[in-house]
């Protein structure tokens, strides 16, 4: 398995630059679809009722990314450098916006979903780049493969990242959050057709991603599948697990899992594309490809999963 994943590392991708442009328009369109829903009112609730949210996104900023750190210590021998950052990467992003409709598909609380996803969204701007930083560089410390071409030269710097983060991530927020506070009535017609736009127009980029790429697909699929399922999988129960702990309702507990298996792919993709960020001559095949097929399987889970809780809940 560690061949495998190794000789993926080295994999460069077909991903031109247009698409790159196109990738970054299609995330900053979901932001600002995610911005139009959040409110003060949302914030409002948080002074009233703070334990859920507060749990909330210690799942997801604190717990989650610890947790993905001590899967990736335990099975060092079998994961590759690349696959490990893929995997750091990803749980250092925010949630997804399509988190909110899973979460009331599974009965769930709606008010905390979109309360969350605001509050994540807008503090990833400083809480991705810190968390990339710390848990890479606690990787490169106690990691085995300290002679790894990504771990000698990769030096992420948080300022880069912060300020690709507040482009792709802030300004859509502020424009959306303006837009829904001075202009409601316009927000309440744009809002679902953009929530619906934005999540087709990022699907098709990563199938076309994958189309481009169908070749490594098939190569690398069958490891890639086990681990990422076997990631977002974890992320959902220590999400619930960890609400569990603090006795929250069932219905606050599937929010909170949900909100921590959910990420926000796309601004991952972005992150590894950009080569002020990563450059491009190092191996980061298997983070491309890791945070890629996350993309499409958190869809397929998140469903999977409000679906059944839905029927559990009839």
């Amino acid at each position: 398995m560690f061949e495998a994943l190794s000789s993926m590392d080295s994999v460069t991708l077909n991903f031109r630059d247009e698409g790159l442009f196109i990738l970054n328009i299609s995330v900053a369109v979901i932001m600002f679809g995610v911005a139009l829903e959040i409110k003060a009112e949302h914030f409002k609730k948080l002074l009233l009722n703070p334990l859920p949210v507060i749990i909330g996104v210690i799942s997801q900023f604190l717990i989650l990314p610890f947790v993905t750190f001590l899967l990736i210590m335990a099975f060092w021998d079998n994961l590759s450098v690349g696959v490990a950052m893929g995997m750091i990467l990803i749980v250092s992003c925010p949630g997804g916006n399509i988190s909110n409709f899973m979460s009331n598909l599974a009965k769930g609380n709606t008010a905390l979903s979109v309360s969350l996803t605001a509050i994540a969204t807008i503090s990833a701007i400083i809480i991705t780049p810190v968390n990339f930083y710390v848990w890479g560089s606690m990787y490169e410390k106690f990691g085995p493969w300290i002679d790894n071409p990504l771990l000698q030269e990769l030096e992420v710097d948080p300022v880069q990242v912060f300020k690709i983060v507040f482009l792709i991530l802030g300004i859509p927020i502020i424009l959306g959050m303006l837009t829904n506070h001075f202009f409601q009535k316009f927000t309440d017609i744009i809002k679902k057709p953009i929530k619906i736009f934005s999540i087709i127009f990022f699907l098709s980029m990563v199938i076309v991603l994958f189309a481009f790429n169908f070749d490594y697909f098939l190569k690398y699929i069958s490891w890639i599948i086990i681990i990422v399922l076997a990631h977002n999988t974890i992320a959902i129960l220590s999400g619930y697990g960890f609400a569990s702990l603090f006795r929250l309702s069932f219905q606050n507990r599937k929010t909170i899992g949900i909100e921590t298996g959910i990420q926000n792919s796309g601004l991952g993709l972005i992150l590894i594309f950009n080569p002020a960020i990563f450059p491009q001559h190092l191996p980061l095949g298997g983070m491309m490809i890791v945070v890629a097929w996350w993309g499409i399987w958190h869809i397929i889970s998140g469903l999977s999963i409000a679906g059944f809780w839905n029927m559990r809940n009839k």
